[in-house]
């Protein structure tokens, strides 16, 4: 048996409203839970944000408000996008919470125990906006002169007392974990970048600061606050139970568990250096791995407030559907890479392969039954025509196998081009079989092909169901599949027999995906 899955995603930092960027992480994470979850593994999984900061208090501080209000308020907008996009996340996290603060304390408690911590004195480079230090090899030159991060943030010199983390002394252990585990990091793009990194020395951490009093008190130390990784980082652990659960720790978070993080690119080094390591420290089973994707872009171009391009992903999913959207971001981007959205590509894939390639083939098909055979669903023929068993074997291998192979690898945009192809199977059988010119020659045997596809799309449309759950669920109701069936493995089983004998009358179907259109200066842009 499968053991038990903790998927997460990164933890939104809500300084501003929700952006494409995070509504594609959330989805994809979503995508891949649901697919667990119908092949019958036990799923937790968390989405939350990262409240504290210097970056959280200046925001605050420059609105008037304090941290702790600002944090409510933008706190509720991630909320509200996660409901508005369907994301069955298990727990939505908050590092604000007391909770987190009890968790946050604990972790550095263990790591002070084994003689990881210590007081200092920090004078370096810090960026605000990324909450991140740098060392000078890393800074690149700005215009007029200006150091900036890798990221192209600005920094600045801070000097102040710090607690320190010995970093340094982890460099072996997380390259011995790297040689172990080549899988802990992906891509493989990303694990060559974190290699290259660690190989070339790792100095100790700041984990403390005193400018600023809004983040986690660190234990018996007046006036320091936690450095915003620490703190954020331990919320994956504060969802499965530490300190205190250890019967919750058991089964979400040891190395009996299946633990993934699924997260942006520009955060990878401190999902896969400093969080290693500090587990390491504390005694702590670590992640199994951490995905790396890409950026979402628009039109090819990073977004950015000053270019007037950052698309808000409610609007969106307003504009053409949730469904249509969740559909589009996991079927265009290729997942690890980066990706590109227009309004004209999302009506475009909504159209062609929602609306007439599945859309099309389940209305006919239904229409089909419900006009003549008055709803009364078909019955298969007493040898299955080699047509029909070809397809049935492709649609159940698709269904139970391929598909919840590609997802569980991390690959949502390969478990769609196996579902599209099985998609164009179903279509191309329709065509060639004809059952409307059966219904006058062959009745039995336009029964046998009806069922054939009856059975092939409610299968199809239980495998799409992680990535638009809303439009496939309200199919398989409409086709009387109990929900029972509807998983990788029974929905292959014979369900459909059952149905036969039932009292279930199918009505005739309305439109799964309507006809998107651009408005007239949609394809001039967003």
């Amino acid at each position: 048996m499968a053991a038990p899955l903790t998927l997460t995603t990164a933890i939104s930092y809500p300084n501003g409203r929700p952006h494409i960027g995070h509504a594609y992480e959330a989805i994809a994470s979503d995508a891949i839970a649901r697919s667990a979850r119908l092949a019958g593994r036990d799923v937790f999984f968390q989405t939350g944000t990262d409240e504290h900061g210097l970056k959280m208090a200046q925001t605050a501080r420059g609105r008037g408000r304090t941290p702790r209000d600002l944090a409510d308020e933008m706190s509720s907008y991630f909320k509200e996008m996660v409901q508005s996009l369907n994301i069955s996340h298990d727990r939505f996290i908050r590092t604000s919470e007391p909770e987190h603060y009890e968790a946050s304390q604990a972790i550095w408690r263990a790591m002070e125990a084994n003689g990881d911590l210590y007081l200092g004195r920090y004078e370096g480079w810090y960026s605000v906006r990324d909450e991140a230090f740098y060392d000078e090899s890393e800074l690149i030159d700005g215009e007029g002169g200006e150091r900036l991060s890798p990221q192209g943030t600005p920094v600045e010199w801070t000097v102040e007392e710090s607690w320190f983390f010995r970093l340094s002394a982890y460099q072996q252990p997380l390259l011995d974990l790297y040689a172990r585990h080549p899988d802990f990091i992906r891509p493989e793009s990303r694990r060559n970048e974190v290699l290259r990194f660690v190989e070339g020395g790792l100095s100790d951490l700041s984990v403390s600061r005193t400018s600023f009093d809004w983040g986690v008190p660190v234990p018996d130390s007046p006036g320091h606050v936690m450095y915003v990784w620490v703190d954020a980082l331990t919320n994956y652990l504060t969802g499965c139970g530490y300190p205190n659960d250890t019967a919750r720790m058991a089964k979400w978070w040891s190395d009996a568990s299946d633990i993934r993080h699924i997260i942006g690119k520009d955060i990878v080094r401190f999902h896969t250096v400093y969080w290693p390591a500090f587990l390491m420290s504390a005694k702590i089973s670590l992640p199994d791995q951490v995905f790396g994707h890409g950026f979402v872009l628009n039109r090819g171009e990073k977004m950015s407030k000053s270019l007037g391009n950052v698309a808000d992903p409610l609007e969106l999913a307003g504009r053409f559907g949730v469904d249509a959207l969740r559909y589009f971001l996991l079927a265009e981007v290729n997942f690890g890479n980066d990706g590109s959205y227009s309004a004209e590509a999302i009506v475009q894939r909504a159209n062609t392969e929602l609306g007439n390639a599945f859309g099309n083939l389940a209305q006919r098909t239904l229409s089909f039954i419900a006009k003549n055979l008055s709803g009364r669903l078909p019955t298969y023929g007493e040898e299955g025509d080699e047509a029909d068993v070809t397809l049935r074997t492709l649609v159940a291998q698709t269904v139970s196998e391929a598909m919840p192979a590609a997802f569980d690898a991390m690959a949502p945009h390969q478990a769609i081009e196996i579902w599209l192809k099985a998609v164009f199977a179903c279509n191309a059988y329709i065509d060639a079989q004809a059952p409307w010119a059966l219904r006058k020659t062959d009745p039995e045997r336009m029964e046998a092909v009806l069922a054939t596809l009856y059975a092939s799309i409610a299968q199809l449309a239980v495998g799409i169901l992680p990535v638009i759950p809303g439009s496939a669920a309200r199919l398989l109701d409409k086709m009387g599949v109990p929900s029972e069936a509807r998983s990788f493995a029974c929905i292959v089983e014979d369900w459909y027999s059952p149905l036969q004998t039932s009292d279930f009358v199918l009505a005739a179907p309305t439109p799964l995906f309507p006809r998107l259109e651009l408005a007239e200066a949609e394809g001039e842009g967003n």
